[in-house]
């Protein structure tokens, strides 16, 4: 499936998130990737790198494969599956969608 812009690729996102506890589990993996950047960046620590990127899909692939029962978009759309994490994250902490 091909999207000529992020804005056509976000509702099919939120598609393959419609499980509570799958967008529950990405924004937590989310926001620990995060984190564990930021530290990397911080603490001139690289290794938190690799953590933050083993956090993030991994609580996302445990999202997908037990709670959705579908294959991450990320295997076909890296970039915008990337950019709907972060909004996916900011919609839910600012209560656009249901935690």
């Amino acid at each position: 499936m091909a999207f000529a812009s992020f804005d056509d690729f976000y509702p099919f996102y939120l598609g393959e998130h419609a499980n509570r506890t799958s967008r529950r589990l990405h924004v937590i993996g989310t926001l620990l990737a995060l984190t564990q950047f930021a530290g990397a960046i911080i603490l001139l620590q690289p290794r938190l790198l690799l953590t933050g990127l083993l956090l993030g899909y991994g609580f996302a692939w445990i999202g997908h494969y037990f709670f959705e029962k579908n294959t991450p978009a990320t295997f076909k759309h890296p970039l915008y599956s990337l950019r709907g994490d972060l909004r996916m994250a900011r919609d839910v902490l600012s209560g656009r969608i249901a935690w």
